[in-house]
């Protein structure tokens, strides 16, 4: 296993760096990718939005530092414009490659906001009913003691339980989404359905096999021919640890009370396409956001009722819609998105559906960036106009 000091990663991510334990690696062979000039669609002066983007590049810069993250990739949108996208650090350190704006992360559990358009999509075409019981789409999922419906295997409020132990790291291969059901399909549930928020990624490997029964074929086949072409994300793929991808990130992690980065386990993501398994760029979900509030692949009527959020039995809202976290800044503005974790990578996903503002951020390490990118979505929202 390869260790590079914290300081290294510091003065990767281009702050002040601690003295250096190791060498450093080779140059990247080419300059990370550097952002267009602010498109027309930006709201407010040039200069202000150069400003801006210099701020928040100090903001992400710091932050990736503390963190000892090497690479990251951000881009916001706005009115269908892409007015930011750039790549910082390094995708592979061992080699000297920068981020580029086409490097390909791990979107973590902002792969369920992806698969929640595929279920819209399904639901606008009668094929899906929300308050149907899965067994209609799934017919060899074993019953349990309460019905589950569709609805409550998307808003986390079907008690199905989450990872345990080693699950989350996962090794094993599984050459459909049915086979994976397996691991927790026997288990019983740990709560009446409706009666409780238990957030739960096995929900949404029960969801995607949900899709592949509604569309009668595999759930890999609906994402890519019905909402990644659509959209024209080119580089939105299955993370298949069998295959060459190109532009494929390297995973880290930090070790060592946090003194050393360090290559993050190796996984097999096939468990969990839906709930975790799905490369991207920022780019590309920048582009997904904003689809999403333009409704240019599901109606916005549609969008909405996966941005509602679910109400347990007792009344009380989740903040969780239907693949998507619901929720205000703080000076009351309603965003929704998701944010998602993986064996060496954290993705970020920010909309404001009224403002048609998006913003990404994709890092190729597991030390989370906490909060940072709600905050910088309100940045863009507040210092960019209405």
């Amino acid at each position: 296993m390869i260790r590079i000091h914290l300081g290294l990663a510091l003065a990767l991510a281009g702050a002040t760096p601690l003295a250096a334990q190791v060498a450093a690696p080779p140059a990247p062979a080419a300059a990370p990718a550097t952002s267009p000039a602010p498109g027309p669609g930006w709201a407010g002066s040039p200069a202000c939005c150069a400003r801006l983007v210099d701020e928040v590049r100090t903001l992400l810069r710091d932050s990736m530092a503390r963190a000892g993250a090497p690479g990251a990739q951000i881009a916001v949108m706005r009115n269908g414009r892409l007015v930011w996208s750039e790549g910082i650090g390094f995708a592979d350190l061992e080699q000297g490659v920068g981020v580029s704006t086409t490097t390909r992360f791990r979107a973590g559990s902002v792969s369920k906001a992806l698969t929640s358009a595929a279920l819209g999509l399904l639901v606008e075409q009668g094929r899906i009913d929300l308050d149907a019981e899965v067994q209609r789409y799934v017919p060899g999922f074993p019953r349990k003691r309460w019905p589950i419906t569709v609805r409550q295997l998307a808003g986390h409020l079907a008690g199905l339980r989450h990872y345990r132990g080693d699950e989350f790291a996962s090794r094993a291969r599984y050459e459909s989404v049915l086979d994976g059901l397996a691991v927790f399909q026997d288990d019983s549930l740990l709560a009446e359905p409706g009666t409780r928020y238990l957030y739960s990624s096995y929900g949404w490997n029960l969801l995607s096999a949900v899709v592949e029964g509604a569309a009668g074929r595999p759930f890999l086949e609906v994402m890519g021919g019905n909402v990644f072409a659509p959209l024209g994300l080119t580089h939105t793929v299955a993370d298949h640890a069998d295959s060459l991808v190109a532009g494929r990130a390297r995973w880290y992690s930090v070790a060592d009370s946090g003194r050393a980065v360090v290559n993050a386990p190796w996984v097999d993501n096939s468990l969990k396409w839906a709930g975790g398994g799905f490369l991207s760029t920022a780019e590309d979900l920048a582009a997904f956001g904003d689809a999403m509030a333009g409704g240019r692949l599901i109606r916005r009527e549609t969008a909405e009722t996966l941005w509602t959020s679910q109400r347990q039995r007792d009344g009380r809202e989740t903040r969780y819609g239907l693949g998507w976290v619901v929720r205000q800044d703080s000076a009351g503005h309603r965003w929704v998105g998701h944010s998602g974790g993986s064996m060496g990578g954290t993705a970020y996903l920010v909309v404001y559906p009224e403002e048609r503002l998006v913003l990404a951020l994709l890092v190729n390490s597991d030390q989370p960036l906490v909060g940072l990118a709600p905050a910088l979505a309100a940045r863009f929202r507040s210092e960019t106009g209405p």
